[in-house]
Parts: structure tokens; C-alpha cells; sequence
């Protein structure tokens, strides 16, 4: 299965995304837990980047608005976050991807980020998609769990409308049953074919929403395989939530990847992604 050649780019600092290019790794942990963990996990993220040569966005969410559970932890402070998030780009030189989640927050937001990402449950809010259009910043909207793939396309339009094309398209998985996801892989060409890039998250995508009773469990195991499975249908982008040690992260702790991982992941997926586009050139 692959996806037939898009010409279409979106830019993100010196980063071009589409187009046939080289598969690009969006990395970072879930949220913004402190300073020092984030720094520490930019510079290692950076570090494989480097080694093996593939463009990097750096993420992390300065806020989670979408908890199972009104105890669960959200954030340190927007102002906090961000001002950390203006830190990893000013020390590493690294492009920034953040969820906004209101459009009060969007303006605070792409001060500091190159790219707004908006949440799957979020993907037909009108108003906030135009709100972050207006800021130039590249989009980033992923596929709410219940949308089918050819829909996204008029959710990207809602950007293009306000004068900005730099549009991407996220598959993070889609409800199945109760306390579950499934990746399928039509939806990344289905996507594909509406004309934007289209970018793989394999950490969402093994997710058990609700799973864990009052917090989302996951399934880790599958993200090297799901990951591997996208390269081969030939994405633009791979979207990773890392983090040193998982299992005592304040948020999605059941499927981020441990960051000592990573590496095996990237060299993984390199060779796919390279087979792939040769044979699409």
C-alpha cells in the first residue's frame, strides 16, 4: 500500500514536510512536567536526531484539557510551561508543536510554537481551527476518534479559509468499541489524497481511553509495529510521546514510549521510510 506523490509542503522553521521527503519525527513528552525533565529530554531527543540525520519537532503540551478524571494533573501553569517550551527552542534550536485548546489560548501559544496542534476531540471547532489559521503558524489537526478520514479534508479547508495553507493531518486512531482504538491504514492514504501531509501518531493510537477506570490505560507494545506499518505506507511524519520514565509520568504514563527506546524506533523506521519514497520518486 502506498500513497501517491503530494507536492504540497508545510513548513515549520527550516523543516519541510511532504512533498516525498524524508519522513520527520515529532517528539516530546506529553506534557510539561518541569523544567529539568524537558530540557534533559529535548537535548537526548535532539542527540538521535542528529546521529540519524531526520528532521525533529519537538512536542510537549504546556496543558492537558482532556483527563478522564477531574484529579488528574493538567498543568504546571500555562505562563510556566510555555516559557520552558521558549527555552528548549532558544537552547536546541528545535521547532515547537503545542496543543491549543481555546482560542484565548492561541495567541500565547504561538509566540513560542511553530506548529498549534489542534486535539482530536477538538478537530471540527470552527472558530479555534480559523483562531490558529490567523496566527500563520503551521496547523497541525488531528483526526477526532469518531471522524471518518475523507472528512478531515473539510476541517483543513476551515485553516485554508483564513489565508493559511500550511495544513496537516494527524491519524491517532479511531473508536472501536468501548476502551479502545484501531489504527487503520486506508485512512493515512484516504487522507493523503485530499491533499495534505499526513502524519502518524503511534503513541495516542495504542491508547485504552477510560481503560484504567478513572485514567487512560494503553497498550505500548504496539507502537514499534503500528509505527513500522506507517512508515511503510509512506507518512510524511511520525508522532512520538517519550518520556525517561513512563510509568511515572503525570499524564498518558500507560502509552508513552521510554525515551532509551527511541533510537530503536528511529532506526527502525529510516530504512522503511527510505524504501519508500525511492520507489515513489
Amino acid at each position: 500500500m502506498k500513497m501517491k506523490k503530494l507536492e504540497r509542503t508545510v513548513k515549520v522553521g527550516r523543516i519541510a514536510i511532504g512533498g516525498g521527503r524524508q519522513i520527520v519525527l515529532i517528539a516530546g513528552p506529553c506534557v510539561v512536567e518541569g523544567r529539568e525533565m524537558v530540557l534533559r529530554t529535548a537535548g537526548r531527543i535532539q542527540a538521535i536526531a542528529k546521529k540519524h540525520r531526520i528532521p525533529l519537532v519537538f512536542k510537549s503540551s504546556y496543558k492537558k484539557a482532556n483527563r478522564t478524571s477531574g484529579k488528574a494533573f493538567a498543568t504546571i501553569g500555562m505562563d510556566e510551561a510555555l516559557n520552558i517550551l521558549a527555552e528548549v527552542k532558544e537552547e536546541f534550536g528545535i521547532p515547537i508543536l503545542t496543543d491549543v485548546h481555546s482560542e484565548s489560548e492561541i495567541l500565547p501559544a504561538a509566540e513560542v510554537a511553530d506548529v498549534l496542534q489542534i486535539p482530536a476531540f477538538l478537530c471540527r471547532q470552527t472558530e479555534l481551527l480559523q483562531a490558529a489559521g490567523a496566527t500563520g503558524r503551521a496547523v497541525n489537526i488531528k483526526k477526532g476518534q469518531f471522524m471518518a478520514p475523507a472528512d478531515m479534508k473539510h476541517q483543513a479547508a476551515k485553516v485554508e479559509m483564513v489565508g493559511n495553507k500550511n495544513v496537516m493531518l494527524t491519524e491517532r486512531g479511531t473508536t472501536f468499541g468501548y476502551h479502545n482504538l484501531v489504527v487503520d491504514m486506508r485512512s493515512l492514504v484516504i487522507m493523503r489524497e485530499s491533499g495534505y501531509p499526513v502524519i502518524l501518531d503511534a503513541t495516542h493510537s495504542v491508547q485504552l481511553p477510560g481503560g484504567g477506570a478513572d485514567f487512560t490505560s494503553g497498550q505500548p507494545e504496539y507502537i514499534f509495529p503500528i509505527a513500522r506499518a506507517g512508515a511503510a505506507v509512506g507518512i510524511d511524519g511520525l508522532f512520538v510521546e517519550t518520556h525517561p520514565n513512563p510509568r511515572r509520568a503525570l499524564s498518558d504514563a500507560a502509552s508513552q514510549l521510554p525515551l532509551d527506546r527511541l533510537e530503536d524506533l528511529v532506526k527502525q523506521i529510516l530504512p522503511i521510510d527510505n524504501l519508500v519514497k525511492s520507489r515513489r520518486a
